[in-house]
């Protein structure tokens, strides 16, 4: 795992992980190779332009799980998925995107108006646009003062908020985008599901850290619990 990025949201996943595996036993369970670096500077500003590119970062943990023993490589972060391109250039072994994990959940006769609550670099790289534009979906997005919202929300979950307030806060954001026409939302950053259950979404949720969980899964041959 690439992770640290953010720390809160790697955790999260490795839990979701876990939980998620049928074992009876330690020995059931994944090995998890994890490269846990905080330390990687900021992905929006490295998109923005404001910073330089975080690609050879990426690509050095990439490298050093593959020599420590890693089958497989995931990232708990879809706005880094902006140098997937990196990723799987400095390695020879499979790379599971959360943007396809996430994107392929979607029933082909399902929901077409699709909410993107995604962080500022996911959206400005368009990663999900593109995505969800390839298969006949159209994405919905947040106008600018709730994109800002948003964010500014992003940095309190990770300088540790969790409580009501986040949550209301979080599903409030979700329902600006059920009022633009939004069928069902994507959870496109890993910290919405630290506050934001499927339960308390205005809309079917697809929590890209919940669909990147079954992807591992299924690539280890496991059926989930």
């Amino acid at each position: 795992m690439l992770g640290g990025l953010g720390p809160a949201a790697t955790v999260d996943f490795m839990a979701r992980l876990i939980a998620a595996t049928p074992a009876a036993s330690d020995q059931d369970h994944l090995r998890l190779l994890v490269d846990h670096n905080p330390a990687v500077p900021d992905r929006h500003d490295a998109i923005a332009g404001r910073s330089a590119s975080v690609g050879p970062a990426l690509a050095a943990m990439a490298r050093g799980l593959e020599r420590a023993g890693a089958d497989v490589l995931v990232m708990v972060c879809n706005t880094a998925h902006a140098w997937e391109d990196d990723i799987r250039a400095a390695v020879t072994i499979p790379f599971l995107s959360i943007i396809d994990a996430t994107v392929d959940a979607l029933d082909d006769r399902g929901p077409r108006r699709i909410g993107v609550m995604a962080a500022d670099g996911c959206r400005e790289a368009g990663l999900y646009q593109r995505a969800l534009d390839a298969r006949g979906c159209e994405p919905v997005l947040w106008e600018p003062s709730e994109q800002a919202a948003f964010m500014a929300l992003v940095y309190r979950i990770k300088a540790g908020a969790r409580g009501p307030e986040a949550a209301s806060a979080m599903a409030a954001l979700a329902g600006a985008l059920a009022a633009r026409g939004a069928e069902a939302l994507i959870a496109a950053c890993t910290e919405i599901p630290l506050v934001l259950s499927p339960e308390d979404a205005p809309l079917p949720l697809y929590a890209s850290t919940d669909l990147l969980v079954a992807r591992t899964l299924a690539f280890a041959g496991i059926a989930p619990a």
